[in-house]
């Protein structure tokens, strides 16, 4: 395939991507509510928690005060975290790498209580407690 055709596909790919797809029209942080607004060419605006997103979830409000949106309107930066967040994701509910994800669910649903959960604790407890981990 040529580059011009390469080209010409890329931009047919970009165009359909902007039609399935809303795209960012404005973005700021809202300290009140300590949320991201995202409005959204669709007329709907998004709020996200900060420390809910891989990257910015240490991040201080003077930190997420700038946000600039990409040409495409896909793209979000923070310079002064140097962390980009890629929109079409974060509407799928993609907060970060699967890695991050999993970690961020794992935390949570460790925290969670339940008296099946309180039940099995005790019947553990009363046995020894949790097994050591095998060493070598």
């Amino acid at each position: 395939m040529a580059l011009s055709e390469e080209f010409e596909a890329a931009n047919r790919r970009a165009q359909r991507r902007l039609k399935q797809t809303p795209a960012a029209r404005s973005a700021g942080y809202d300290r009140t509510c300590e949320r991201i607004v995202i409005s959204l060419g669709s007329g709907v605006d998004l709020m996200v928690k900060p420390q809910n997103v891989e990257g910015l979830e240490r991040a201080t409000a003077a930190q997420l005060d700038v946000i600039q949106i990409s040409a495409s309107g896909f793209g979000l930066y923070f310079p002064k975290l140097d962390a980009d967040i890629y929109l079409p994701v974060l509407l799928e509910g993609v907060l970060g790498s699967k890695k991050w994800m999993a970690s961020r669910l794992g935390s949570i649903g460790g925290q969670q209580t339940s008296t099946a959960k309180k039940r099995a604790a005790r019947a553990n407890g009363k046995l020894g407690g949790r097994p050591r981990k095998a060493v070598g």
